[in-house]
């Protein structure tokens, strides 16, 4: 999009880079639009310069204008000299101020020089230095050498809002009996499941692809087990779309994004709303009365109303933005009797993970010099030719407002970690023909928000096998918790650690209680996912997607009882629990399909046998 208003006496243009036309080779990123109010475009290249990205663009008018560029010198929080994200900006054939990307310690506007403008109808080009992940915003043009738009973000937006003709009321999407926000396992579980029920449902993800973790973007396998406790036919909507493969960090047709994708789109009840982006939260009462979601590359505004919502963003984004209890880190051994729990609560959580991999090139290939703050040597070097969830960042910083150096972070590891081993391990011969094939930058996230429900699930109730007269879905994998790997601390100490590690607590199969489901302070609120009413040990078995896709399936179900009865999530346990139960017995997916969706970690405490059903 690319629209032009006056400022002041000044002609001038707005670009914002993700709506380039043509992309090339650079991608947009939209992951922390909450802190920066828009998407940008990366050139993720793995050190090889990615093609260029250009777009066609009408000025108002012909003459000379200066340029500002909004970008990002990404290793600054780790290295005060020049960035390795260099691009440069063509306007037609002319080059602006390069390299661009380079310096400063935050977002902002950089000048990028003059340009003449002698026809009116002129050719953007963005052309990436380095394949290091140089980053673009925006791009802004004024005959006013003044006219420097503004950086602080609330004074972005209404800026972005007025130069790009963004109308102040966004276009209103009605009639849907369920919202769903979030298409990973979790919410494609829900949106399907609610959809055969009866219910009209949106499905809002900010992405192009759905599968969440479970995407080639990120490329998580699927933990935990289906078809298991009291309700086995649970899981069995995961046997129609889950990948036949599985494991961490593997080629991107393993994660079967395209047979996702179309199975969800047979689906006649689900619209998919891809590439959108929630944003804010209207509310009457303790009840959200509409989502307004953003679009990731266009900035067009879309408000969704329902009488049901179901946050299954796993930040728990719409329960934080409708004022939805939630908790983040770790509590205290003392608040829930948890043994796991550290002595005192604190603010850590489990962190992201940048997944990559090798390969072998069948020659000798050189990778770039990378050096920006953190120093490998023979000591401290990972001798390895991938990396999967150990490489895990950001346990003690705030996955939320940290999260793009969360995410930086990892890639800076993997680069300079990779960069030691190709030019100047000593003893190097098996790297020599090896080369970086992937490097995510999509981070995959564990932990954040948890909001609360009318129940908290504790680890008393999973190791002494607690019954609850809402029992559901059932967990099957270890309480899996990471902190920082003590020796990769000892060669990265303080916040320089970038590895992770594990103990595996068994726990019986267990079935949690519904009440975990839905927010106790936000009335027509339900969530899916590992943003659902758990302490920070629980969370450690239920955050695995084979189990959130099972929660999803209990929340569609229950969605289609509150349209059914008129009620509200909680109405559904305080009346009309007997029915829900009908609907897990029954289930939703294709019973007939073979189950290979087995992958389990750490065991049970026990044989699961019919007289530990909970009943």
């Amino acid at each position: 999009m690319a629209v032009s208003m006056g400022f002041m006496n000044a002609a001038d243009l707005l670009v914002e880079a993700e709506s380039f036309s043509n992309k090339g080779g650079w991608a947009v990123d939209q992951q922390f639009m909450d802190l920066m109010g828009s998407s940008y475009l990366i050139a993720h290249g793995l050190g090889m310069p990615v093609a260029d990205a250009t777009t066609q663009v009408i000025f108002p008018e012909k003459g000379r204008y200066y340029v500002y560029v909004r970008t990002y010198n990404w290793t600054s929080p780790w290295d005060k000299g020049e960035g390795p994200g260099k691009f440069t900006l063509y306007v037609d054939n002319q080059k602006t101020v390069s390299p661009l990307g380079t310096d400063g310690s935050s977002w902002e506007w950089q000048a990028a020089g003059e340009v003449t403008v002698k026809d009116v109808n002129v050719t953007l080009r963005l052309r990436d230095l380095s394949g290091f992940d140089g980053r673009c915003d925006a791009i802004y043009f004024t005959t006013d050498r003044h006219a420097v738009p503004p950086s602080d973000v609330k004074d972005l937006e209404a800026f972005r809002h007025k130069k790009l003709n963004i109308p102040d009321s966004p276009l209103t999407k009605k009639g849907y009996d369920l919202v769903v926000v979030g298409a990973g396992i979790a919410g494609i579980s829900a949106a399907v499941s609610a959809g055969r029920l009866g219910c009209r449902v949106a499905l809002i993800n900010d992405r192009p692809i759905i599968g969440g973790n479970n995407s080639s973007e990120i490329r998580v396998h699927l933990g935990g087990r289906i078809n298991e406790g009291k309700y086995k036919n649970l899981g069995n909507l995961q046997k129609e779309f889950a990948p036949s493969k599985g494991g961490n960090a593997q080629p991107a047709a393993v994660y079967e994004d395209q047979k996702k994708m179309n199975w969800l789109a047979n689906e006649k009840n689900v619209t998919l709303f891809a590439n959108y982006r929630v944003i804010k939260v209207t509310k009457e009462d303790s009840k959200i009365a509409s989502v307004i979601a953003k679009h990731i590359e266009t900035g067009e505004e879309m408000e969704f109303k329902a009488p049901l919502f179901s946050d299954c963003t796993g930040d728990g984004t719409v329960g934080y933005l409708s004022g939805a209890d939630y908790r983040m880190g770790r509590e205290s051994k003392e608040e829930f009797n948890e043994n796991i729990a550290p002595d005192k609560a604190d603010k850590m959580t489990m962190g992201s993970s940048v997944q990559w991999y090798s390969v072998d090139n069948k020659k000798s290939c050189g990778f770039p010099e990378f050096d920006y703050g953190i120093h490998f040597n023979e000591q401290n070097c990972e001798k390895v030719m991938n990396g999967e969830w150990t490489w895990e960042t950001g346990m003690n910083l705030n996955q939320i407002t940290d999260f793009e150096r969360i995410r930086d972070y990892g890639m800076l590891v993997v680069y300079s970690n990779w960069s030691f081993l190709k030019n100047h391990l000593k003893e190097n011969s098996q790297y020599k023909n090896r080369k970086l094939a992937w490097v995510a930058y999509i981070a995959g996230k564990r932990e954040s928000r948890r909001l609360m429900g009318d129940y908290i699930l504790k680890e008393d109730d999973l190791m002494k096998n607690v019954s609850h007269e809402d029992a559901s879905f059932t967990t099957t994998w270890s309480i899996d918790l990471h902190w920082p790997d003590p020796e990769n601390e000892k060669k990265f100490p303080g916040d320089k650690a970038f590895k992770a590690t594990t103990t595996h607590n068994v726990i019986h199969y267990y079935s949690v209680p519904y009440r975990c489901l839905y927010s106790r302070n936000v009335d027509n609120l339900f969530m899916a996912g590992r943003n659902i009413s758990v302490t920070h040990v629980a969370l450690g078995t239920v955050r695995v997607m084979r189990t959130t896709g099972e929660m999803g399936e209990v929340v569609g179900m229950a969605a289609s009882i509150c349209k059914e009865h008129h009620t509200t999530p909680r109405g559904v346990y305080q009346h009309y629990l007997d029915d829900l139960k009908v609907k897990m017995t029954e289930g939703v997916g294709n019973k007939e399909l073979p189950n290979n969706q087995t992958y389990n970690e750490g065991g049970t405490l026990g044989d699961w046998k019919e007289e530990n059903m909970q009943k």
